[in-house]
């Protein structure tokens, strides 16, 4: 099967060679990202795989009305934008509406089209029109071969570096369950094919007013779906994931993130 590949800012990411996404959930400081980055940037340097920073300048989709957003899209984009130029790493964000996609398409060097929203037209085509990559989440309410009308509405927009994400499927009750089946299914598209390993693992909801999770479930996932083909890791990590502001329950600890990757490398080297 030929190489599939996407450039992300100064990386190609090609399903010859594991990268990962990873950073916190949700922008809480601008320190607090700046230790992530530069901890995750390390690990990534010593094992020699491709990483793009990712944090959320906006938590839209939250359990509770009062739950912790962000610090919205102008304080946050200009965080990403400091966190990138320093670590020289490229950054990635969620954006939820067309006109998000506009302001943030002029600074990121990924936008996200989230899980929830990947049937928007509108989002899809106003995120792959900047001539930056797109990661297109699979909806939880999605089959994996779902996904190829909202791949192509990215291609026909002139999206030209695609990422596509699995992140669990929900069944309702809280829980979601990955189906790593659907790999394949996701590859055959064209484009590299990550894991959401700590979204996967989560329980919408679970607690009430907040959702739930289980980082060591997340683990777990992360080598199965290796193991099953993905192309790239996607994880949240937190230095104390406990008081993490969003994702905490499912987000993996950082002094954690090394030796999972390392894992998964001799995982994919295993199989060849």
């Amino acid at each position: 099967m030929a190489t599939r590949q996407a450039k992300v800012g100064n990386l190609v990411l090609a399903s010859d060679r594991l990268f990962l996404v990873a950073g916190p959930c949700v922008i809480e400081s601008p320190d607090l990202c700046r230790r992530i980055a530069e901890h995750a940037k390390a690990v990534a340097d010593r094992l020699k795989v491709p990483l793009v920073f990712k944090a959320s300048y906006d938590k839209a989709n939250r359990t509770s009305r009062s739950s912790f957003r962000g610090p919205g899209l102008e304080k946050g984009l200009a965080i990403l934008a400091s966190l990138r130029d320093e670590f020289r790493l490229p950054v990635l964000a969620d954006v939820h509406t067309p006109a998000e996609a506009e302001a943030a398409g002029k600074v990121l060097d990924c936008l996200q089209v989230p899980a929830f929203l990947c049937r928007q037209t509108d989002l899809v085509e106003a995120a792959a029109r900047h001539g930056k990559a797109v990661n297109l989440k699979k909806g939880p309410f999605l089959a994996p071969w779902d996904m190829k009308p909202v791949v192509e509405k990215a291609e026909e927009a002139g999206a030209k570096n695609i990422l596509v994400t699995e992140r669990g499927t929900s069944f309702g009750y809280n829980r979601l369950v990955a189906d790593l089946t659907g790999l394949p299914h996701l590859a055959a598209l064209g484009h590299p094919v990550i894991f959401d390993a700590t979204h996967s693992a989560q329980t919408p909801g679970g607690l009430g007013t907040a959702t739930g999770g289980s980082r060591e479930a997340a683990a777990l996932l992360a080598k199965a779906a290796v193991a099953a083909g993905a192309d790239g890791l996607f994880i949240e990590v937190h230095p104390d994931p406990d008081k993490a502001k969003s994702d905490g329950p499912n987000s993996l600890h950082l002094k954690d993130l090394e030796a999972l990757l390392a894992q998964c490398l001799a995982l994919r080297a295993a199989i060849g």
